[in-house]
């Protein structure tokens, strides 16, 4: 059992349920433009043709990650990260949307690939281009956090890397996912926001940069990083920035998506902090409830996973 209080479980639950919501409000405005302050963004279909609170990619790529840790399994573990892969190959088949470095490195790894092939096709698909920078690591690491609670940062850290790696090769991918790990673990834990705090966990050579990236973010708004925010650094920057300038779950998830463009990942990568730091129970009902999506589950099922990847 968990030595974590029913406060620190609810924000371990709003770490996933918030951007499973973020993800599902801002699939209505996919690509779209940046929102003025005084629209109130609402659940719709989807640019890629999701239902009205279904969520997307970033969340169904998020559940197997969940669903290992909720079965007691760690991440560390090539078995895990294999089975991650694989269900991401099932769920690939079907998908109404898969981000084209996911599915590039996807189509490359044989049916029940070992993790050698699974990391010989995210490298090759990185050399090819020479960059591997999409924001399609950082949309799905929110869980990933909530197997790290009671155990060594560092740990985390790795294990972050070695997620973003199955797809994303390069190094601001493992840089953003084991900071944002770091400031879901650290509100989960504490209630509160402190992204400089995980600077740490990045590579020393690179923690200058972070840390001017993440000034940059503060005390500004989404829509200041619309352009490229299908880069990790500038979705990374969006969401930040949306969660920094919020006083409650909705808020951060709304500017997140009043950011425009790439409007579900940003504000599903912002839910998983503001959820971090909220709560789930401080989530409204008329967006918690009704969320649904791939692999057929509703929103509260997503939240009793959490609740067993927490121990809770």
């Amino acid at each position: 059992m968990t030595s974590l209080s029913p406060a620190q479980v609810d924000r371990a639950v709003g770490a996933v349920l918030v951007s499973a919501a973020g993800d599902a409000l801002g699939s209505a405005y996919e690509f779209g433009p940046a929102l003025a302050d005084d629209v109130v963004p609402a659940f719709g279909r989807g640019h890629f043709g999701h239902g009205e609170r279904e969520w997307t990619d970033d969340t169904s790529m998020a559940v197997p990650i969940l669903d290992e840790l909720a079965a007691g399994h760690r991440l560390e573990d090539p078995s895990s990260l294999e089975t991650i892969v694989r269900r991401w190959q099932e769920w690939a088949r079907d998908a109404l949307d898969v981000g084209a470095q996911t599915r590039q490195v996807l189509s490359r790894i044989p049916v029940g690939g070992r993790m050698d092939a699974i990391t010989a096709a995210s490298r090759a698909v990185h050399d090819a281009s020479g960059r591997s920078g999409g924001n399609g690591s950082l949309m799905r690491t929110g869980p990933l956090a909530l197997g790290y609670l009671e155990r060594p940062r560092a740990e985390m850290a790795a294990a972050a890397g070695a997620v973003a790696r199955l797809t994303h090769w390069e190094d601001d991918n493992l840089d953003a996912c084991a900071l944002w790990c770091g400031a879901i673990r650290h509100a989960i834990l504490t209630g509160e926001l402190d992204m400089r705090a995980q600077l740490d966990l990045v590579p020393a050579e690179r923690r200058d940069r972070w840390a001017d990236l993440i000034e940059a973010a503060e005390g500004r708004h989404p829509r200041d990083f619309q352009q490229a925010n299908g880069w990790i650094v500038r979705a990374f920057q969006g969401a930040l920035s949306a969660v920094a300038g919020a006083g409650s779950p909705l808020e951060a998830i709304e500017r997140a998506v009043r950011g425009g463009n790439d409007t579900d990942t940003v504000a599903a990568i912002a839910g998983s902090l503001a959820g971090a730091v909220w709560g789930a129970e401080a989530l409204p009902p008329s967006h918690a409830e009704g969320l649904h999506g791939w692999p057929g589950i509703d929103g509260s099922e997503l939240a009793r996973r959490a609740r067993e990847a927490v121990g809770a």
